[in-house]
Order: structure tokens, then sequence, then C-alpha cells
């Protein structure tokens, strides 16, 4: 849909390729966090490893795996965009579990996860929530992209599910 209404100068269908190749990658060595202790260096390096075995023997092995590459250097309008694309996933995803009693920030199993130097900075700057430390760390990522900016802004100031819920009511009086 952004795709659709703004100008950003990719090639839709590379992107997307891109974020399916990244999304085979994550199915493999699952989602890393910052807690994981692993470089972002690193990171990449097991992830283009598990690319390499997934492609393994396929036509477009090649293709794909350049694609990977340019996805993880994040240089290209394409490759950009794909990551935003992807952090977005993630932040909208972490919000709709918020609203819906899947994560607390605040309990049990969160406890030693809250000490962590970089969480206490971003609730010592107002994150109150585990969506608010989502939209806060990845936000950057974003490098000012007005667009992207925007969007995280509103997930983080409203009810995603009541939002949906509106739209889907807007829509079905229109026919």
């Amino acid at each position: 849909m952004l795709d659709s209404e703004y100008d950003f100068n990719i090639n839709i269908d590379k992107v997307v390729k891109m974020l399916v190749i990244h999304e085979f990658e994550e199915i493999t060595i699952g989602d890393l966090t910052p807690f994981d202790n692993i470089t972002k260096e690193e990171k990449n390096l097991i992830g283009q490893r598990a690319v390499a075995r997934f492609l393994d023997g396929i036509v477009k092995q090649e293709e794909y795996y350049q694609l990977t590459l340019e996805f993880n250097q994040k240089e290209t309008n394409d490759s950009k965009f794909a990551s935003y694309i992807d952090k977005l996933e993630l932040i909208l995803q972490m919000k709709l579990y918020e609203e819906q009693g899947y994560s607390d920030m605040y309990s049990e199993e969160n406890k030693d996860l809250l000490k962590a130097g970089w969480i206490q900075k971003l609730m010592n700057n107002g994150a109150k929530t585990i969506s608010d430390l989502f939209v806060d760390y990845h936000k950057p990522s974003f490098n000012g992209n007005e667009v992207f900016d925007s969007i995280t802004d509103y997930v983080r100031d409203n009810n995603i599910q009541e939002s949906i819920q509106k739209k889907k009511t807007k829509d079905t009086k229109k026919y």
C-alpha cells in the first residue's frame, strides 16, 4: 500500500522478494534480539549461511542470495525500504500482541530484561509499554523518513485494533 500512495522510487517486486527471503532466514535462525549478545555482522553472517543452505540447488540461487546481501547492506532504495517494512511489521505485531494482552512489560518474565541499560534509557525517555520500547528502539532505523516516522508515531499513540475496526466499518458502509 505504501508503494501505491508514495513515490519511494523502488522496485516493489524486488522488495517483496527480499522480504520473503529475509523471512525464510528468520524462520531458520529465529528473531535475534539485542539480548542475544550478537553483533550485527555475526547476525548477518549466520543469516547468510542459513539462506545459502535454504536456497541450495534452486535455479535462481545466486539471484536470491544477492538479494539477501543487498537487504543486509541497506544501501539501495529497495533494501532500505525492505528494511523499513521489516521493522514496521515488527512494531505493528508487538503493538497488536500488547493490545490483545499477550505482552506485559512488567511481567515476572520481563523483570530481568527491564534492568538493561538501553531499556532503562528508553523508559526514562517516556516508554511505558513494550510496544513503546519497540517503537523507540527501532524508530531511528527509519533515518528520519517522514512516512515511516509518522506511521510509528501513529502506532505508538493509537489503538491499532480499534483503528482497523473503524476502517472496516467505514469501508463496509461504502458498499
